[in-house]
């Protein structure tokens, strides 16, 4: 068997290390967290040229790239440049997540379906154009801004103060130096996965995110509260969806000179006039992961073996029978300022299977130690079976401050 390390420390990682110890290799994880310790040998935050070294000193087969930010400032370059095979797009591939104008401008000269938008640079030009706008519009900081960076503004006065929060006050960051406005689409959203080599992809089952904090998609969006695969009703669009936006926008990535090659995620709004693409993001989703991998009947190494040598079209995707649902539970506050350092306790009797996320050490027991704490996945042969069992095991965990959606799979779009 194969020794991979993935890099990234959260609930996600924790998920693709258990894919790939389910068939038996053994899974390095930096920076980790130590709620991994039990599936993966949790090692420190390395930078390039430490993981490099790290590669070399213990005979690491692959490297598999969890999140968005290494692969913004390029250590799938940094690595392939030594020789090491790595999983994840280039740093000029993923400008597809790390630029929202950038993917918006791919998506208008592929002719994928996705919102009317306007970039902008000046903060004063965004407001004038508001004042004369139709709503609710969408606001999204250019960069990255960890999920958070988007604001479905009601109306005017809503607007601005986004746009003043991104742009002036610069709660992103530089991520928010540069805007981009987009016409709200009406529909259910959905999410899938495409293994590519650069050229040839296949799909993964569809999922289904829950972005907002509070029952009912009320409240903040965050990075994510829950979700839940598969969506069955996103099926009878996958034709349109490979051909309509992921063969296109791997073409014309293509012919940019910044071939992509990796995970990539195209999240989705199913419209009356059929699907249309909200974002991409240049590696897997979290807490989509969560439910998509659990079902996965593939070897995660070999898709990513296919992919490194070019022939991801020669890979067939088997898929378990029945549902995943998981659940998010996050600290108080979230996803504002948030309480860290509480205690998490954890009944006997847990029937499947949490992904750590934002967890620490405290002499024998874990605490909280970021926003999204742990997620709660379940699989059963029904979606509702699956909703029942990942609510009854989160019943058995506790910490002060701890909140979680309580419909997380309720509203399944079949009824949609």
């Amino acid at each position: 068997m194969s020794k991979i390390l993935v890099i990234g420390g959260g609930g996600r990682e924790h998920a693709i290390a258990c894919s790939f110890k389910r068939f038996g290799h053994t899974t390095f994880v930096s920076p980790g967290n130590p709620g991994m310790e039990n599936d993966a040998t949790v090692v420190p935050k390395m930078d390039f040229k430490e993981t490099a070294d790290f590669v070399k000193d213990y005979a690491i087969d692959l490297v598999f790239v969890g999140p968005e930010q290494p692969l913004a400032d390029g250590i799938v370059d940094f690595l392939q440049a030594r020789g090491i095979d790595v999983v994840g797009p280039t740093k000029a591939a993923a400008r597809i997540e790390g630029s929202k104008a950038f993917a918006k401008d791919i998506m208008q000269r592929s002719g994928v379906p996705t919102a009317a938008y306007k970039v902008f640079d000046c903060l004063d030009d965004a407001t004038s154009y508001l004042k004369s706008a139709g709503y609710p519009q969408v606001i999204k900081a250019d960069g990255l801004a960890a999920g958070k960076g988007v604001v479905i503004a009601q109306d005017y006065d809503e607007a601005r103060s986004a746009l003043e929060s991104m742009m002036r006050d610069k709660v992103f960051g530089e991520s928010g130096s540069r805007v981009v406005i987009e016409e709200f689409l009406q529909g259910w959203e959905t999410s899938v996965f495409a293994f590519t080599d650069g050229q040839h992809f296949v799909t993964t089952i569809f999922s289904q995110d829950h972005k907002p904090l509070l029952d009912g998609d009320k409240g903040p969006n965050t990075g994510g509260m829950g979700a839940y695969a598969p969506v069955r009703s996103a099926e009878k669009y996958r034709d349109r969806v490979e051909k309509e936006i992921f063969e296109p926008v791997l073409r014309v990535m293509r012919e940019e000179g910044c071939e992509y090659r990796g995970v990539l995620y195209a999240g989705l709004m199913i419209t009356e006039d059929g699907p249309k693409v909200v974002e991409f993001n240049c590696r897997f989703g979290d807490p989509e992961t969560e439910v998509v991998l659990p079902l996965l009947d593939t070897d995660l190494f070999e898709i990513s073996q296919a992919i490194l040598d070019r022939r991801i079209d020669d890979i067939e995707l088997n898929w378990g029978a029945g549902y995943a649902v998981t659940v998010v539970a996050a600290s108080g506050g979230y996803p504002g300022k948030y309480m860290k350092n509480k205690l998490i306790q954890i009944d006997d009797g847990l029937r499947h299977r949490i992904y750590f996320a934002g967890v620490g050490r405290d002499g024998d027991g874990l605490v909280t130690a970021g926003g999204r704490v742990m997620m709660v996945t379940a699989l059963a042969s029904t979606l509702d079976k699956a909703r029942e069992e990942a609510y009854e095991d989160l019943s058995r965990i506790r910490f002060e401050g701890m909140q979680f959606r309580n419909d997380i799979g309720a509203k399944d779009s079949r009824n949609l």
